[in-house]
């Protein structure tokens, strides 16, 4: 299955809600889809759901990949090496981490979609509640699918987990494993609300779009579920969303000299433990390695040449010529050296 990324916006959630209140009063058997939080479910369910996700978080913590593909539904095993990966990559925090369920979810799609739409808890007049989520899902196979999500408390900080599973007869089969460091530089999603509206105060727009978008990436370990203070926090930055910066995949330009850049995306990114900022941009070819990094440099100086402020704000510029295949090239210059 894929996992969209998609938010509703304020606008939307008028509809939304008018989605929920008809939901309540259809009968189950005329539900694509549908979803329980964990005070909705049975003890059994919510038992089972919650020991396997426990379970599957346990593998991980000692690095057993070969059981967890064991346990995992036959498209992921077939195609593991992502987790196999996050795993590692994580093994060190995971080794010492203490696991707390924080929430779960049954979603049950009864018939299969291309874009599947869960509202789970309850909803109000203006959208979520503090129990509430929404998830956004494509592709996804007929079936039910608890979704655990836990967080993982080690000396060296916290760690979202974010585990799906599918039932298969009276088991729970792990369906997809999800690892997200909850802090940037020792800092979580709160710190970087409060830059955010620091900058926006000074008029950074710029800095405080992309620290807004960096808090609400520390709420959530993924994208495609949507709560309460993630919307709150979509449309607080709405207030500062600069016209100048690439959004929904909207090209803007960026001009660098006698050359035109279309700039594709613009984001913070954590390197090492440093805050960097990425710039994408379209490339119509990216083999000639020399020329594309004086395009990266080309486009790095111009960038904070016209946003000056993110000198304040992240340690490094890192540009990427992505050509029409997908294929890409990065370069990246510390803001010191940035001239």
């Amino acid at each position: 299955m894929n996992l969209a990324s998609r938010t509703l916006s304020p606008a939307s959630w008028t509809v939304a809600v008018i989605v929920v209140a008809l939901l309540i009063f259809l009968p189950s058997s005329a539900r694509a889809q549908s979803c329980q939080t964990s005070s909705d479910l049975e003890e059994a369910t919510r038992t089972g759901i919650t020991a396997a996700g426990q379970r599957y978080f346990g593998m991980a913590a000692k690095g057993d990949v070969a059981s967890l593909k064991q346990s995992a539904i036959p498209s992921l095993a077939a195609d593991f090496a992502g987790i196999e990966a996050t795993i590692k990559d994580h093994q060190q925090d995971l080794s010492i981490a203490q696991a707390t369920v924080k929430s779960l979810f049954l979603l049950d799609g009864s018939t299969p979609s291309p874009h599947a739409e869960f509202y789970c808890g309850v909803f109000g007049k203006t959208g979520q509640t503090s129990g509430s989520a929404v998830f956004y899902l494509d592709n996804l196979p007929a079936g039910k699918y608890g979704v655990v999500l836990l967080d993982a408390t080690s000396p060296k900080g916290r760690m979202m987990v974010w585990i799906v599973l599918q039932q298969s007869g009276t088991d729970w089969k792990l369906g997809g494993l999800y690892l997200k460091s909850a802090q940037v530089a020792g800092h979580e999603s709160d710190w970087f609300l409060t830059r955010a509206r620091e900058y926006k105060s000074k008029g950074q727009v710029h800095n405080a779009a992309l620290y807004y978008a960096e808090a609400r990436s520390l709420i959530s370990p993924v994208s495609f579920m949507s709560t309460l203070a993630t919307d709150k926090l979509y449309d607080e930055a709405q207030s500062a969303q600069p016209a100048d910066m690439p959004v929904s995949g909207k090209p803007v330009d960026l001009p660098a000299g006698t050359a035109t850049f279309k700039l594709t995306a613009l984001f913070p990114e954590v390197v090492g433990s440093d805050l960097d900022l990425i710039v994408k941009y379209q490339a119509t070819d990216v083999s000639n390695t020399n020329q594309a990094y004086q395009s990266n440099v080309a486009v790095i100086k111009a960038l904070v040449t016209k946003y000056p402020e993110v000198r304040e704000a992240f340690t490094a510029v890192v540009a990427r010529a992505v050509d029409p295949n997908g294929r890409d090239y990065g370069t990246l210059l510390a803001m010191k050296d940035i001239k």
